[in-house]
């Protein structure tokens, strides 16, 4: 039997390999089993970090004046605005959203570069939700052993309670999953209160259902499915990684040749490795390390736990299993000096360079982003109006953007034609050439201009100045004028 036949029997716990010339088998359930060590408890703290920043951060309060939400992260389709603390992006700012998405793949690039598949070992959410989801499961049915003991046994009392009260619980966290998701595009108390009334809008019931069966069946049912066949980034990654990269590793140079190993025999001519499988059947992925690099692992670094207890007890150096390079192993297989980790290399140095680029321009802009905007539209048809005593009028709709947290009162002043005089529809006319506009906080304002002049030239131009009469901020624009030929 092959060494991959025997690795699948191992971490199925004795399930029958599919048979030769299967175009398709059953999914074998694979029952990982509980390691300890540091790599563990990190896990255990990341993903009690994500998994409360995810439920929580709906929940924060921040003042943003009347008639908006006081939430802290909120991505307000209704207002047509996406707020981040003090932060408020309008539509037209989506390139900072862009920006985000951009500096989030470097990050995941530089990271890959640095340390292999971290981002799937510890932070990817369907790693936090798995291992979730398996922690309920060693709740309810116990560790590797008992869990193969309970799947192996005829339906009873005992079962059945311990299966409906996994499942249960699955239920409810994958339904607070949904719920929190919905969190973030509507003022969490208020689609909280309306929730169970059926006041909240459809599509919060639309997407927490999707979110809920979604949340269920990935991290409860199809677990490394996921990142075997769903997601891309297995494929990904090997654009991104060398052989200076941090894998985790199994030290052949070491570990060769392996095999069983009892107490006071010698360790001469044999490897650390004493075969006992603990690697493998702590892995959520059902794999073996030491078969080498393989798409399927996720680098959570459970193995090194798992085989650094068992050098302890057997009193052998740990790290047979470690983070490690690619080229330290193979110096090492021939003897020689292991080079230093490389943390400086050019593609490190590039995805750096331009994270750092991307970030200083995105920080410039929103350090020196306007809060007044003005958008001047001119009548299409009819292009322009010939009054009786012969000056030309053009019509134009006004639009005023006012990003800022208090209502506004803006001064307009027309200039660029000699004895241009200008009207708001609406609004009193000129003083000393000056017409005052009210604007509303974290509104857009529309108003109707009316602009006379002279008759002249077809083809003039306007100047439009606005000026915040508080806060001094000004903003100048130009506009077409037409007239006859």
């Amino acid at each position: 039997m092959s060494k991959v036949t025997l690795n699948l029997e191992r971490s199925t716990g004795g399930s029958p390999p599919p048979s030769e010339g299967d175009l398709y088998s059953k999914r074998q359930q694979i029952y990982p089993k509980l390691a300890h060590g540091k790599f563990r408890t990190f896990k255990w703290l990341v993903m009690a970090a994500t998994l409360g920043v995810y439920y929580l951060i709906p929940w924060l309060r921040w003042e943003r004046g009347e008639g908006i939400p006081d939430q802290a992260v909120l991505a307000d389709f209704a207002s047509e605005k996406f707020y981040f603390f003090s932060i408020e992006i309008w539509p037209q700012e989506a390139y900072y959203l862009a920006g985000l998405l951009i500096l989030a793949s470097l990050l995941l690039f530089l990271l890959t570069s640095l340390m292999g598949r971290f981002w799937c070992g510890y932070t990817c959410p369907q790693t936090v939700w798995t291992d979730l989801y398996i922690w309920v499961e060693r709740a309810f049915e116990g560790d590797r052993a008992a869990r193969i003991r309970l799947d192996k046994a005829p339906m009873s009392f005992n079962k059945a309670w311990r299966k409906l009260g996994k499942h249960t619980v699955w239920l409810i966290i994958a339904f607070w999953t949904g719920g929190a998701f919905i969190l973030y595009w509507h003022d969490a108390p208020t689609v909280a209160r309306g929730w169970f009334t059926g006041e909240a809008p459809l599509s919060a019931y639309w997407f927490a259902g999707i979110l809920t069966v979604t949340t269920y069946f990935l991290a409860g049912t199809m677990r490394e499915q996921v990142c075997t066949y769903m997601c891309p980034w297995p494929r990904i990654q090997g654009a991104l990684t060398d052989e200076h990269a941090l894998n985790v590793t199994y030290r052949y140079d070491r570990g060769e040749p392996r095999g069983p190993h009892r107490k006071n025999e010698s360790w001469d001519g044999r490897g650390d490795c004493i075969d006992c499988n603990q690697c493998v059947q702590v892995c959520p992925m059902g794999i073996d390390i030491r078969d080498g690099s393989q798409l399927e692992c996720i680098h959570c670094a459970l193995c090194i736990d798992a085989c650094d207890e068992i050098m302890k007890r057997v009193d052998r150096p740990t790290g047979l299993i470690a983070y490690d390079t690619d080229t330290a192993v193979a110096a090492r297989a021939v003897g020689q000096e292991p080079p230093k980790y490389r943390l400086i290399r050019p593609r490190t140095v590039l995805y750096a360079t331009l994270m750092a680029a991307i970030g200083s321009l995105m920080l410039f802009g929103l350090m020196t982003r306007a809060t007044l905007e003005v958008n001047v539209l001119k009548d299409r048809s009819p292009q322009f109006v010939r009054l009786a005593e012969g000056d030309i009028r053009n019509g134009y709709t006004l639009k005023l953007v006012n990003k800022a947290s208090t209502s506004r009162e803006i001064d307009l002043t027309i200039s660029g034609i000699e004895g241009v005089a200008a009207e708001i529809v609406g609004i009193d006319g000129e003083t000393d050439g000056v017409i005052t506009l009210p604007v509303a906080a974290h509104g857009v304002d529309r108003y109707r201009l009316l602009i006379t002049a002279p008759a002249g030239d077809s083809q003039r131009r306007i100047s439009l100045s606005l000026s915040d009469t508080e806060t001094g901020e000004t903003i100048t624009t130009q506009a077409p004028f037409r007239s006859p030929r």
